[in-house]
């Protein structure tokens, strides 16, 4: 099964509390940059990874980065680190509002850097359903792959990392919630369905959507 270690917050409730939240964010990589070969010249060299909570991003992100020899971005993990606060802090402390203007000032960021190395980014599940962000991420360019599964394995699997959120509380609202961002995640230009499949299994079905070479693990290392 996979594992997801991206957080999906979308299922806390909008808080009313106001204020402005700082956008000052710190770069942060989380893989070495790439030393086997490159990707073939026509493929993508810049690849977003979106879905609901339960997809697998992170996990499948991270792999992927390492198999090719590219950088790994998980954006939430940019943006805790740039407020030195967890995604759920935010939320509760500043409400979805100004987490929405945090993430999208986030993914500036890491689009306005200059990438010298091929980088597999993944983004938070409520990422691709805002309009401004979605915008960025087709601005850039980049290639985005949808990674799905039925909204009952995606909770179950949620539920087997014991995560303490609202939304696992019941099926019934986590599922109405995929089903309202699935049509979001569905304008991506490629679309892997991840049930019960290991992340190795879903890495190389990436690999051979995106015409991807990658290096040996030697020098994917």
């Amino acid at each position: 099964m996979v594992k997801s270690t991206s957080r999906d917050t979308k299922e806390i409730k909008d808080h009313k509390k106001s204020g402005r939240a700082s956008v000052k964010l710190r770069s942060r990589t989380q893989a070495k940059p790439a030393t086997g070969r490159s990707a073939s010249r026509s493929a993508p060299r810049l690849v977003f990874l979106v879905g609901f909570m339960g997809a697998g991003k992170s996990s499948v992100g991270r792999a992927l980065a390492e198999r090719l020899g590219w950088v790994f971005e998980d954006l939430d993990e940019r943006i805790e680190a740039g407020q030195g606060r967890s995604i759920d802090q935010i939320f509760r402390e500043s409400g979805e509002v100004v987490f929405r203007r945090i993430e999208h000032a986030a993914l500036r960021e890491l689009l306005s850097e200059s990438l010298v190395s091929a980088r597999a980014v993944a983004l938070g599940g409520g990422a691709f359903a805002q309009a401004k962000t979605a915008a960025l991420v087709k601005k850039s360019r980049g290639t985005v792959v949808f990674l799905d599964a039925r909204a009952e394995e995606l909770f179950e699997r949620c539920r087997k990392q014991d995560l303490n959120r609202p939304l696992l509380r019941s099926l019934q609202e986590f599922r109405r919630l995929y089903l309202a961002r699935r049509p979001f995640y569905a304008q991506a230009g490629q679309h892997i369905m991840t049930g019960g499949k290991d992340v190795a299994t879903i890495v190389e079905e990436v690999i051979r959507s995106l015409a991807l070479q990658g290096g040996s693990k030697e020098s994917a290392k």
